[in-house]
């Protein structure tokens, strides 16, 4: 059963040209996109800097409107943000003056409920991502994969039925990154999420993807959709990114992805739009891992 369904998805948006005295262009981030996502899935979008991917979630959480095409989710065009989907950002968002409980909290306290019940629903979550203990904990007292498992917990205390991620492990490190993936597959998997998962990582995207999307450079389509056809029950148990299974569709993702890389940083090289940050020149770097 679909969940999610977008189908000609354009954005654009009005920039200033580098150009002296020049009036604003536009800048088409979003070519098309076309994509069903099922009902319980985890889907991964792969796609090199400034293809949109972040631009398409926006869409998907009701917090931007696109310029041309659809979106809806059970069939219902989204209109706006909701509480049937909970956002992830790459940076933690957390209020700095609120305990790790209080954040959780936070996203429930507009509905008329007890305040013992909102904190014991925020317990329960804070619980699910490893932080039992950690409740009265500010920001600045947790470490960089806490917070994020903070942000995560507070995503899911309003119970949402979408889960849209962008690139939540980025800041953080390696050794940390790794956990957290296992756990968020884990939670998910036991939660029937519907998770749209954005990276730049590979290896992230083939360990927590049911199919990963390739993304084109800007302006981005959907020029693939890859399956990753490893039971999820494996990836809790074995280490499966030595598998000849993993790194074959590995490096079929990169086979798709490099020729992006090249065209994004081709195409901003040649960019005079002022203040214009895509097209990472570490990119090749980056989506390789």
């Amino acid at each position: 059963m679909t969940k999610i369904k977008a189908v000609g998805v354009k954005k654009t948006f009005k920039v200033r040209d580098g150009k002296k005295g020049s009036k604003d262009v536009d800048f088409a981030a979003l070519g098309g996109v076309n994509l069903s996502v099922k009902d319980g899935e985890f889907l991964v979008i792969l796609g090199p800097s400034g293809c949109g991917k972040s631009t398409f979630l926006d869409i998907l959480a009701g917090l931007s409107e696109p310029n041309g095409g659809t979106c809806s989710i059970d069939g219902e065009p989204i209109t706006g943000p909701g509480l049937d989907r909970g956002v992830v950002f790459q940076q933690y968002a957390l209020l700095p003056w609120r305990t790790a409980l209080h954040n959780v909290t936070f996203v429930l306290e507009a509905k008329n409920i007890e305040k013992s019940l909102l904190e014991e629903n925020a317990k329960k979550y804070l619980s699910l991502v490893g932080l039992s203990g950690f409740e009265d904990r500010y920001p600045h007292e947790l470490s960089g994969g806490m917070k994020q498992r903070v942000a995560i917990a507070r995503a899911l205390a309003i119970d949402p039925e979408v889960l849209l991620m962008d690139e939540p492990f980025a800041a953080v490190d390696a050794q940390t990154r790794e956990i957290l993936q296992t756990d968020l597959l884990n939670i998910t998997y036991n939660n029937k999420k519907t998770v749209v998962f954005i990276t730049h990582s590979i290896d992230e995207a083939v360990f927590l993807a049911d199919r990963v999307a390739v993304m084109t450079a800007r302006p981005g389509v959907i020029k693939e959709i890859v399956d990753v056809p490893i039971p999820r029950e494996k990836r809790f148990t074995e280490d499966i990114k030595f598998t000849p299974e993993f790194v074959g569709i590995r490096h079929q993702l990169w086979e798709l992805l490099k020729e992006e890389v090249v065209k994004s940083q081709e195409t901003c090289s040649k960019c005079t739009i002022e203040d214009c940050n895509f097209g990472d020149k570490n990119e090749v770097e980056e989506v390789g891992k």
